[in-house]
């Protein structure tokens, strides 16, 4: 990109590499690597036919499938909140791809404030939930707003408390100095415990196995999601999956030193092998654990990993007059 104009450049950025294509493929490859890790995990098949390689191209089918499915919305429904709410978690989704660099110049807009920017995006999703849930008119979407409600609730304060362990030993909120900060170590050597917190926090963050209530089959037929089909569904699974894969980016530029690692392997390389990394150590516990009860999950988010932040938070304070 380097000799074209600056809008233009900024353009490609937001539309190409860092931003929305390349965005869209790597969730595209998600899809797929998940549901082959799964079933290996399981002693199944997952995807095979669909492309000449382990059915490599199904989730290009299942997207060409939503596309053409027929848009129901129900009778008793909001209308136009009901097709508002995808837009809008595609939309909180895709401003997180903005600030989270894959390197040090692939960044489509590296603020100084981008870590309290990215903790904003996120408190906004059970904005957009309860807006779905309520837009249904149906008592299964509303039970299981409110149960992502109380979950996203009681698991973002200790999400964003866990970054701020990183901030203090860097001294910035923006995640290019935080990156290299980590140039003589990684942080999850010195915050292991925040990264756990982290890890564990994202998981309910994403509404993922096992903290998967809001949308228990067994008990609310898909929770908020119910009633939605064709493209809007398709629109919330792939803000769902934005959204995981930036969560999975931003653990690695907090913890694991971002782009930083030994040469001859490019910057760039290094940033998309962590992050595959923490994707498969995120999709894991979707094939090896139960769902949990709606107050273990609660009870494990406010007693648990709320003052485990806290704790991690004296840590890190105690740990900057030591490593100066």
């Amino acid at each position: 990109m380097q000799g074209l104009p600056e809008p233009l450049t900024g353009l490609l950025k937001v539309l190409v590499f860092p931003g929305l294509s390349f965005a869209l493929t790597f969730v595209l490859f998600m899809v797929w690597y998940e549901r082959k890790l799964l079933a290996k995990m399981q002693v199944r098949v997952g995807p095979l036919y669909a492309g000449r390689f382990e059915g490599i191209l199904q989730p290009i089918a299942d997207f060409v499938k939503l596309l053409f499915k027929e848009i129901i919305v129900p009778r008793p429904a909001d209308r136009f909140f009901f097709l508002l709410a995808p837009t809008f978690m595609m939309a909180l989704s895709v401003s997180l791809l903005a600030l989270i660099p894959l390197g040090p110049t692939y960044v489509i807009a590296d603020s100084n404030v981008a870590i309290l920017m990215i903790i904003a995006l996120l408190s906004l999703s059970p904005l957009a939930i309860m807006i779905a849930a309520w837009a249904s008119n149906n008592k299964y979407s509303l039970i299981g707003g409110l149960r992502a409600l109380h979950q996203m609730t009681s698991y973002a304060i200790p999400l964003s408390l866990s970054t701020l362990g990183v901030v203090v030993l860097s001294g910035s909120f923006s995640l290019v100095s935080v990156v290299e900060s980590q140039r003589n170590y990684w942080f999850i050597l010195l915050q292991p415990l925040g990264a756990v917190v982290f890890f564990l926090a994202g998981l309910a963050e994403l509404e993922r196995v096992p903290f998967d209530v809001p949308e228990a089959e067994t008990e609310v037929v898909m929770g908020w999601e119910t009633e939605y089909s064709g493209i809007n569904y398709g629109l919330i699974m792939t803000a769902a999956y934005i959204k995981f894969y930036a969560l999975a980016v931003l653990f690695t530029v907090l913890f694991l030193g971002g782009w930083l690692g030994p040469e001859p392997v490019p910057p760039l390389a290094w940033t998309i092998l962590k992050t595959l990394l923490v994707v498969t150590l995120m999709m894991i516990p979707r094939g090896a654990y139960p769902r949990l009860r709606i107050d273990q999950m609660l009870r494990f988010g406010w007693t648990w990993l709320l003052p485990l932040s806290l704790l991690n938070l004296v840590i890190s304070l105690v740990e900057v007059p030591l490593l100066r």
